[in-house]
Formats: C-alpha cells, structure tokens, sequence
C-alpha cells in the first residue's frame, strides 16, 4: 500500500532534517491514522512539491514528527485537462469533483449554464465552491496525489467561450448525433497543451450555447450510446482522455 499524503503550506525542516506536522493535518494523522515510528508518509503542498517522510515520533494527539530529507517536484502533466462541469442538483457537484480529482484531471471549472436548476449566489455560492475546493483537497490526498486540481470561479457561458477559444483541443460532451457529434474516442488529440471538455447540466446544453462554443472552435462529441449522468460523465470522459493520452500508461 502506498504510503498516505497529508498537505503542508511549507517544507522548512529543522536540524536533521526533522520536521513537525500539526494542525488539522497532524491531528488526522495522530488521532485518526494512528501512524507510529517507522511508518511512511508524503508530504506535499499540493501544487506539485512533495517529500517521502518517515515517522520518528509523535507527539500529543496533534503533533506528528517526521524525517524530511528532500523535496521533490512533479512536473505538470501534458496534455493538460480541464473540465467544465455544469452546476448539478444537490451533492452531486462534489461527487464529480471527488471522482475527476482520483481520475488525474488538472482543472475542474464551475458553470453556471443556462439549464442549470442550481444557482450559485451570494453567500450560497460561495459555500458551495468551498466545497468544491475541500473536496478536490481531500480527494487529492486520497488519490495519493501531489498536484490536486485547480478549482476556479464559476464562469458565465462567454467566459467558457473564450476558455475553450484558446484550448488545443476544444470538446462539449453532447449525446444528439443531430449536432454532428462524433465519437471521442475517435478526436484528434494533441500531444501537449491543454484540453477543455465541457459537460452540461441535467437538461443538457442549449443550443444557443452550443452555437456560441462552435463560434469558439469547440466540436460535439459523444461518449457512448447510453447517456451519462452530469456527475459521472466528466469522469468517463477524462478517463478515456487520460488513456488515450499516454498519461495513465
């Protein structure tokens, strides 16, 4: 099993290369995770800077001591991926950033698209692209992952738009072959650069928004023959992507 990942904001270790987890993180490690001298541990600040520890000892319920020796930074992978996720109903928003964040995606962009039944407002819109964010940590750790996707501000359809205008491959997930949809599966994808898959809402994309993306140089494409949920599609989708890729060989 590989060894768990807790998040620091810094890698400044004492004399000796000791280093002092605490905190929430060290608490979860202590109370929760129970680790003891002699376990592994990664530590990482989530932007792609990460260490492999080995613990010497604890301290209290909330202290977790380890040895830190080298730091080591992962690359950004390419093609880069990002997702616009559509706002679902309910929880459904956390549970597609939970599964595209353990798929591998790099960037995961709100949308509040014109059939969207959720709205992001004020204080409430807030909250929820908190969540979104927590969500993406805790499940960057639990992925075991050292660079957790980034989550943007929702975007308006025209900011999508000029998103996937500069996007080296440009895709709004659409299951209606009326649109000239054609199989992901089969898209020419780059080699490096940045992908930008658009996934609608529970009722789908509009047609005018469909209209503003062509204008942009996005093309419709399909997954399959059966119709994917908003919260899973994403998911599918990158995971096809990231075989196709090379990035999951």
């Amino acid at each position: 099993m590989t060894a768990p990942v807790f998040v620091v904001e810094h890698f400044r270790a004492g004399s000796g290369g000791r280093y002092v987890l605490d905190g929430a993180e060290g608490r979860h490690a202590v109370s929760v995770k129970r680790l003891r001298p002699g376990e592994d541990v990664v530590l990482t600040d989530g932007a792609g800077r990460w260490a492999e520890c080995v613990v010497t000892d604890t301290e209290g319920k909330d202290r977790l001591i380890v040895q830190l020796d080298s730091v080591a930074e992962e690359p950004p992978e390419e093609p880069r991926i990002t997702v616009v996720q559509a706002l679902p109903k309910g929880d459904r928003g956390e549970l597609a950033v939970e599964t595209m964040t353990e798929t591998g995606v790099d960037a995961i962009v709100p949308w509040a698209a014109a059939r969207c039944i959720t709205q992001w407002k004020g204080d409430r819109g807030l909250k929820a692209l908190a969540k979104w964010r927590a969500t993406a940590r805790e499940a960057g750790k639990q992925s075991r992952r050292v660079r957790f996707p980034e989550v943007a501000d929702a975007m308006t359809t025209q900011q999508v738009a000029a998103l996937l205008a500069k996007a080296d491959l440009a895709a709004v997930l659409h299951e209606d072959r009326e649109y000239g949809s054609a199989a992901l599966a089969t898209a020419d994808l780059p080699s490096a650069g940045e992908i930008v898959l658009v996934v609608g809402p529970e009722g789908g994309v509009s047609p005018e928004e469909l209209a503003l993306f062509s204008e942009a140089g996005a093309k419709a494409y399909r997954l399959g023959r059966s119709v994917l949920r908003t919260s899973t599609a994403g998911t599918a989708a990158a995971a096809l992507l990231l075989g196709r890729t090379g990035r999951w060989s």
